[in-house]
């Protein structure tokens, strides 16, 4: 049998567009981008190209673009950068306890810094429960961070009253949009959102490379955790990986909603059989199912050529169980007998009915 892959919320393919974008930079157009010969003018033109279709998939400016490595780098910039710079204003932060663990372990270690951070339960479903969070809000609240699409459940999160709430206290609101592009809508111009969390890796893009919206009008900064050169406004010092940040841009430009109606035809064809963690509004490409009285390990086991995750990526490496779906109280038998399944641009229906069918039989044989 030959594998299939359906676990696009770890990572996915690169797109063959990106792949043909990205190769002339690593060959013949292979200059430094800080370069004043024409080497560098040229691999500085692909880069501020690349940063213009990065910026226009949630409506930003180009300037308000800040490349990184990947997501976890621009949250940890995000969280560390604005708390450290805004910390005479107050040292309160508030979190989920469903955010990936790179905003949970840098808050973390921002509370051996001093700072005092709120984690808010969420509800049963996966969402930020409204009332919880206007009342941890606090005259010395600096920064809220919210995660916009689950990377485990799909839920998601009501940014637009988030952000109604934060801006009009004068709090920094930053979003971890990891899942989110191509997958629902995000626009800075329509929503008041401060700084926000963007990687490749999810869209088709290459590993290796994200950024971090920071917004311009009204001007937020943050402290820069690398030094050295000035590089990306003196906020990110670095060379700059011009094939990468070549292939996000393209990845970006390629991401449009189109594909969404066909996604949730894909996942309904698993909804019928089993619970799924996490409500709705939630992107259809995520579906975290129960298999009660199954053990996920044990039925991934006998689906070899299946990949999919019993945790995220990160948690999985680790041996750990999901801390997204403890924090909406399941129990931890619910939690051992959860599978994600997330789809993608290159699913087939024949795919997904082929590991429906396998499911079926095991379970019907357990």
């Amino acid at each position: 049998m030959t594998p299939i892959y359906l676990d696009y919320a770890a990572t996915t393919p690169v797109d063959p567009a990106v792949v043909h974008a990205m190769l002339p930079y690593l060959t013949q157009k292979f200059g430094n981008a800080a370069s004043t010969h024409v080497y560098g003018k040229e691999a500085l033109a692909a880069i501020e190209i690349a940063r213009e279709q990065v910026a226009s998939r949630i409506a930003a400016e180009p300037s308000e673009i800040i490349w990184t490595s990947g997501a976890t780098e621009a949250n940890n910039l995000a969280l560390k950068g604005a708390a450290r710079l805004y910390q005479r204003r107050g040292k309160h932060i508030i979190t989920m306890q469903t955010e990936h663990k790179s905003v949970l372990d840098t808050c973390h270690y921002l509370e051996k810094s001093g700072f005092d951070v709120t984690y808010l339960p969420p509800k049963a479903n996966g969402l930020l429960d409204f009332n919880t969070f206007l009342a941890a809000l606090r005259p010395d609240t600096i920064l809220v961070s919210i995660m916009h699409v689950n990377n485990e459940t799909g839920v998601i999160q009501d940014l637009a009253a988030i952000a109604q709430e934060t801006a009009a206290r004068q709090i920094l609101l930053h979003v971890d949009a990891a899942q989110s592009i191509g997958k629902v809508a995000l626009s800075v111009r329509t929503l008041p959102i401060d700084l926000v969390s963007l990687c490749a890796h999810k869209v088709y893009g290459p590993k290796g490379i994200g950024a971090l919206y920071i917004r311009k009008k009204p001007r937020v900064r943050v402290e820069p955790l690398l030094h050295g050169g000035g590089h990306e406004q003196g906020m990110r010092s670095g060379t700059l990986p011009t094939h990468q940040c070549v292939g996000m841009g393209a990845a970006f430009a390629l991401a449009e909603l189109t594909d969404h109606d066909r996604i949730q035809a894909l996942s309904e064809r698993f909804l019928p059989c089993h619970p799924r963690a996490g409500g709705d509004p939630s992107v259809p490409h995520i579906l975290n199912m129960q298999f009660t009285g199954i053990a996920a390990d044990t039925l991934l086991s006998q689906l070899p050529n299946i990949a999919a995750s019993i945790a995220s990526a990160c948690e999985a490496a680790r041996g750990t169980t999901s801390h997204v779906l403890r924090a909406m109280g399941l129990s931890e038998e619910a939690i051992r007998s959860a599978v994600r399944f997330s789809f993608g641009r290159f699913t087939t229906a024949a795919e997904v009915e082929t590991v429906a069918h396998a499911i079926s039989r095991i379970v019907r044989r357990e």
